[in-house]
């Protein structure tokens, strides 16, 4: 892999900006200062140090979006925006793609990788991964709602949900429900069931792994290495 190349595909600076560096003397690969970053190195066995700090090259790479409204969840699109245009250009490079799919207005977490054998081992009806979703009803729900989604509700087409918990704020029309699936505009179709309407959707967790509140919608950050292996551990 080119030197250049290695340093833009972490993220931690554009060819451009390296190439800058190198000249410098800011690049050094097993110790020794080089000023051609087109030359290639193993990257995982040279030692990369990029102005004094040493890189550590990951071959799959785990993101966390806060999705705002208006995006697609996928990585092109003929007629709208997509998620992975929020990301870096050195990230695009990388050609991740989201874990799943939520709504074009639906906001919150999304996690992007580019660990495909991951991403649909998660995704697996299987693994019965937990996503919870912060909701805003039209109008309040009914008494014996929580029971129902328990049980199952059956969407209009005829397909029984498994057993999902929804808990209600106070004036009932609004809340979080858990799902451990993920059909086509699922909550959607769940709430309509008792003829009411979602007036807001935003993903608050998936796999455990809590949306941080810290990032505004279209801001990003790489998992820690805790959250990476939460849901490394849902693969195994």
């Amino acid at each position: 892999m080119r030197i250049d190349k290695f340093i833009s595909e972490l993220g931690v600076a554009s060819r451009k900006e390296a190439a800058k560096a190198a000249r410098g003397g800011g690049v050094l690969v097993d110790g020794v200062a080089v000023r051609d970053l087109s030359q290639h190195i193993d990257p995982d066995r040279s030692r990369v140090t990029y102005l004094g700090r040493e890189l550590s090259y990951k071959k799959y790479v785990y993101v966390m979006l806060n999705k705002p409204m208006g995006y697609v969840s996928a990585t092109e699109d003929s007629r709208l925006p997509v998620v992975t245009e929020l990301l870096p250009e050195e990230l695009q490079h990388r050609e991740l793609f989201p874990v799943g799919r939520l709504d074009k207005d639906t906001v919150g977490l999304m996690i992007l990788t580019n660990n495909g054998q991951l991403a649909h081992t998660v995704l697996s009806p299987k693994r019965h991964v937990e996503k919870e979703y912060y909701f805003e009803s039209r109008e309040p729900l009914p008494p014996g709602v929580e029971e129902k989604f328990e049980s199952g509700i059956v969407l209009g087409d005829g397909y029984e949900c498994k057993s999902a918990e929804i808990s209600l704020d106070e004036g009932r029309a609004s809340g979080v429900i858990t799902l451990t699936e993920g059909k086509y505009h699922q909550i959607k179709r769940m709430i309509a069931s008792f003829d009411n309407a979602v007036t807001y959707l935003k993903r608050i967790s998936f796999a455990t792994i809590p949306l941080d509140e810290s990032l505004s919608e279209g801001e990003w950050r790489y998992l820690t290495d805790e959250e990476e292996s939460v849901l490394l551990s849902f693969a195994e």
